[in-house]
């Protein structure tokens, strides 16, 4: 998973109401109990500010052999959409399994394929 800590995305002044850094330990706590299978890492901004805060999940090596590509999720913002993402990339993510109907509501495109449908 990469989760965006750039200027909109984890920052309180924008989204006062989120433990910002909580929601980081639990991905991370995830992470390292999920036997080397999970791993999390941020990045600076990823473009899409509006939809704060956005964390892309990376489909696993099997999950990309099977047609899987990165998931943008945007408006991660509570402890439920933490939860989902969690359970999702814990049943395998992208390419083997469905995010969860409220997931799939907060599914966004990447800034680029936004960029190229803009252009159309």
């Amino acid at each position: 998973m990469v989760v965006c800590r750039g200027c909109c995305c984890g920052n309180a002044r924008k989204n006062p109401g989120t433990d910002h850094q909580w929601q980081l330990e639990r991905l991370r706590a995830a992470a390292a109990a999920s036997g080397g299978r999970l791993a999390v890492r941020t990045t600076d901004c990823l473009g899409p500010c509006g939809q704060a805060n956005v964390i892309v999940v990376q489909p696993s090596m099997e999950g990309r052999r099977r047609g899987g590509r990165p998931v943008w999720i945007g408006w991660a913002l509570d402890d439920d959409a933490t939860d989902d993402i969690l359970a999702w990339a814990e049943a395998g993510g992208p390419g083997m399994a469905k995010p969860s109907a409220t997931l799939e509501l907060q599914l966004i495109p990447p800034p680029s394929d936004a960029r190229r449908r803009a252009r159309r």
